[in-house]
């Protein structure tokens, strides 16, 4: 099963070429990630919303690297984009986020983030709770498949 985020567009997301700037998409997934995993502080949260990023917060949590891969430009609309997200791996204190980009209902990106959780007292790694893994279990799918082996140019 997926996350669906729908991520509007802004105007100013647009480079020189009338396409989303590649910063801008990582602003996107950064923007869907915080909606799918950080608790609000009021309102309804999502079941996947399990972390709380409020100043004070317990844990503060960190990207340790990202792959992406564009599979065709997106021009501006006012249809929101969707932001498809899965865990495609979970470790002792880290897991991968998973994410297809659809605009207009056309697959526009792949993308994957490791994010580490570091407990804020120490700075140092904390482990991943069983309740936020019961959360996202149900999220739990298969890592991205990029076109190029891009698992093996990490161990390089």
């Amino acid at each position: 099963m997926r996350i669906h985020i729908p991520i509007p567009l802004r105007w100013g997301d647009l480079d020189a070429y009338n396409h989303v700037n590649n910063v801008q998409m990582m602003r996107i997934l950064e923007e869907a990630r915080v909606r799918a995993l950080w608790a609000p502080e009021v309102g309804e949260a999502a079941p996947t919303a399990v972390l709380v990023a409020t100043a004070g917060s317990d844990t503060i949590t960190m990207i340790a690297g990202h792959l992406i891969e564009y599979v065709a430009p997106v021009e501006y609309h006012r249809d929101p984009l969707d932001v498809q997200m899965w865990i495609s791996a979970v470790g002792g204190a880290s897991a991968d986020i998973a994410y297809e980009v659809f605009s207009q209902g056309n697959l526009v990106v792949r993308a994957e983030s490791t994010m580490v959780f570091i407990d804020a007292k120490t700075q140092r790694p904390r482990r991943i709770t069983e309740s936020e893994r019961a959360a996202w279990e149900p999220y739990f799918g298969a890592p991205i498949e990029f076109k190029r082996d891009t698992k093996a140019a990490r161990r390089r």
